[in-house]
This record gives structure tokens, sequence and C-alpha cells, in this order.
């Protein structure tokens, strides 16, 4: 037999060998995605959500983006297992649907950040990735499909989050503009904001919560780290107390659920308020006849406490949004609110997927993402310290390293400097940055001015004025 005989059934075995491959991992596959179905309780669930719900399962989405999914035969063999282990830390590094899979089931609202990613890909085709599909062909996205979850996306969105008075080229964005207001009571609302602005709830009566977070200065202090008690430094930079009542958690790491217990942090931490104890900011506002009074009839059954004190600070900070923005006015209708640079600027924010994570009334703040997705940004910088660490001090889980609660960009243009570390000290060299290490992409100057033209139409109103 010729040389050239032997090579043609080397090569036609090996087409053999690998059909029959892709052939069993299809029939494994099919086995699961059926598994999956049959334990899916759609009951409750609209057609179209049905829909989304099984090409995500049919597609093999769970394998490599869940934490709960099982996996098919072939992950345990030799190679494939080192393979797929990598392609799943990546996938749930970039985008967890866990919790979309399981909020589509429960009829419950998808995330606005997972409805925005999940948009992102579709748009560009980047989902299956290639490699993916080299032994999962019938994985690949048909047109009908990819039309189906992109209508999907859109339905939810008019269902629980687009604005009625968003003009239509607007209505489907990820970002709306600020409406909602928060029920509060009034009572409630007058004392948080006197303990707000109260230095006695520090050790030494220096520091209030107003010291780090001011009204008048964007919500921040502007500085790298604030300044605590007897002058301590704090680890990490201050983010803005304006629309955190949007945020999912509170702090850059999340280690708060709400509002009333991130009040709680600061006046027992030794650096920032130090106040020792809760019952030494009691004794000392028990001493204050006119404040006593106040808690007295808005707490009757806990007088001056832990949580009567928190909660009144809580309930104040739910009103510190700030609607009416230049945008906000433009999403409604006004074309004369944003000049043309700016418009550009809001375009080329979508166009480089800016939106994926700042999506929402507030822009942000609803999601944990890893800084430094494209890149080394740690390496890059370099001095890492513990806070870098960011959701993993909290969680311990090596998925949540370097990962960080998304800052709002509402009012930014005031809140500078920028990022948990404080390493922007401009809103150009934020978009820079936030471009290279979470995009992959290097901007021009001439983009960089016009999204940071754009992002200054974002500061909006503060008890109907303008905040400066």
């Amino acid at each position: 037999m010729k040389k050239s005989s032997y090579i043609a059934l080397a090569i036609g075995a090996g087409v053999l060998g690998y059909l029959a491959t892709v052939y069993a991992v299809d029939q494994g596959d099919k086995k699961l995605h059926q598994q999956y179905l049959s334990q899916a309780n759609l009951v409750k669930v609209d057609p179209l959500s049905q829909q989304a719900f099984k090409i995500f399962n049919q597609k093999g989405c769970q394998y490599c983006h869940t934490t709960n999914s099982e996996m098919p035969f072939y992950a345990n063999l030799p190679v494939a297992k080192q393979l797929m282990a990598h392609d799943v830390k990546k996938a749930l590094r970039q985008f967890n649907i866990t919790a979309l899979m399981d909020q589509v089931q429960q009829n419950k609202p998808i995330s606005q950040v997972e409805l925005a990613k999940l948009e992102s890909v579709l748009d560009d085709g980047s989902m299956p990735p290639k490699q993916y599909l080299f032994m999962h062909w019938r994985s690949d996205l048909s047109p009908q499909e990819t039309d189906v979850l992109l209508k999907w996306v859109k339905e939810e969105r008019a269902k629980y989050y687009s604005d009625p008075q968003v003009v239509a080229e607007y209505k489907y964005d990820a970002v709306q503009p600020i409406s909602t207001t928060f029920e509060v009571d009034e009572g409630k609302v007058k004392l948080g904001e006197e303990l707000y602005h109260d230095k006695r709830l520090s050790g030494n009566n220096t520091v209030a919560c107003s010291t780090c977070h001011s009204l008048t200065g964007g919500g921040v202090d502007h500085l790298k780290t604030s300044t605590g008690i007897n002058g301590a430094k704090g680890p990490i930079n201050a983010p803005t107390v304006f629309n955190s009542v949007f945020n999912i958690h509170q702090f850059w790491d999340g280690r708060a659920k709400d509002l009333q217990e991130q009040a709680g942090g600061p006046p027992m931490n030794p650096i920032e308020m130090g106040a020792g104890s809760w019952q030494h900011i009691i004794d000392k506002l028990y001493k204050d006849s006119a404040l006593k009074a106040q808690f007295t009839a808005l707490y009757p059954k806990q007088g001056i406490s832990e949580y009567s004190i928190t909660n009144a600070i809580a309930e104040f900070e739910k009103t510190l949004v700030t609607p009416n923005s230049r945008f906000d006015k433009f999403l409604k209708g006004d074309k004369t609110a944003l000049t043309q640079q700016e418009q550009e600027g809001y375009a080329l924010f979508k166009a480089n997927k800016c939106q994926t994570c700042h999506s929402g009334q507030a822009m942000g703040g609803l999601s944990f993402e890893v800084m430094g997705l494209k890149g080394d940004y740690f390496g890059d910088r370099g001095h890492v310290t513990e806070v870098d660490n960011g959701r993993f001090n909290i969680t311990k889980d090596d998925n949540d390293m370097h990962r960080f609660k998304v800052p709002t960009l509402r009012n930014v243009a005031l809140t500078a400097p920028y990022f948990h570390d404080a390493s922007a000290t401009t809103l150009e060299q934020a978009v820079n940055d936030m471009a290279l290490y979470q995009v992959g992409v290097k901007l021009s100057q001439s983009d960089i001015e016009k999204i940071t033209a754009y992002l200054k139409t974002l500061t909006g109103e503060y008890k109907g004025q303008q905040l400066q």
C-alpha cells in the first residue's frame, strides 16, 4: 500500500473517531438536557420565558455558567476534565446564570445586569464560544433562537423595568431614568438626617456620617481613603451615599445586606468613628432631652438603641436619590438636553458594553464584577493588599477574588477619585482604564472625551436642586 493511502486511512480514522466522539457527546448532552427539563417547574411561566429557558438548557449554557449543573460524562475524562475546568472557571468569572435560571423557574424578575449581559453576547455572537462548538456543534444558536432570546430580554425589561415616560427609541435600553421613590416615615427621615450629621456617634465627637459622605460633595469626601477618628486613615475609597438605596448590598465587598446594616458599621469601626460600643453612643444621646423625645415618639418600644439609630439613618438614606439629570430628560424626549458630543458618548457607552454592568436606574450597584476581567489590573498596578480581594473577603469563594460591587455612575462627575483604590484621579482616566481592563479595548482620545462628556450629564437633583 502506498504511503499516501496510509495517510488517507489515518485521516479517515481520525475523522470517524472525531464524529463518533461528537455523536457520543451529543447523545450524552441530550439525555442530560431532557432530564433537566423534566425536573424544571415551568407551569406558571409565560410561553416566551419557557422558550428562553429551554434554549439555555438545550444549548448547554448551564455547563459553564452555573454552579449546580450536573456535568456530562466526558467531563471526567483526561484532557476534557482540565479543559472544562478552565472553561467553567473563566465563564463563572464573567457571567454566572445560576440566579437567572432560578428566577425564570420561579417566575421572578430577572436581574437587570443579567439581561444586559445576555443581550450583549447575543448582539456580538460571542456565545457559545467557538471552542465549545468544536465538540458541541449542535449548540450554536440559530438566528431564530437568537431572536427569541432578544425578544425575551425586551419583554422582561418592558414588564419590570421600562419607564413609560421614555421615548420609543430608548424604551428597551438597559439604562433607565431615576423614577423610583421609596416609601418612608417622614418623622424617622428627619431624625435620621439629624443623626447622619451628629458627631456624637463617634468616640470623641469629631466624626459624623457626613464627614466622609458629604451631601454637598457628591456624597463623598474626595479623598483617596477617608480620615476617621484621631486622624486614622481607612484602607479603601468611600463610595457615594447618593442612590445607595438601589444597591443590592452595601460597601464595596457587599458585607452589609442593606442600608440599616451598613449604618451600623462605621460607628463601631475603630479607625472610622471609633465609638467603642453602642452603649457609649446611647448614653451620650440620652442626655439630649429633645432628641430623646423624638426617639420615644418614633420608637416607643426601642427608645434610643442600636436598632432605632441605624433604622432612622437608613430611613433618611432612602431619600438620597438624584433624579432629573440632563440624561434622564433626554431619555424622556428632550433632544436638546444633550449635545451632539454627549449623544455620541452615550452611543459609545453602549457600543463598548458599559451598560452590561452599569445598568438600571442607578447605573450600577446591582452586581459584583471582577476588577480586571480583560487584563491584569492588579499585576499592572502592584502593591496588592487585602482589600483588593474584594468580595472574596466575605464569601471565601475563589470565584469572588477581586470582585467588587459595581459603583453607580449617577453624579460620577462629582465623585473623584475613582475605583475602590482611588487609582483613577480623573473621569477620563477612569473611562480609559475601565475600557482597557474590563472591556479589553484601547479607546481613542476622541472616544474618551465623548464618553466622559456623556457621563457628566448624569448629575441629578437633590431636593429639587442640581448637585454641584
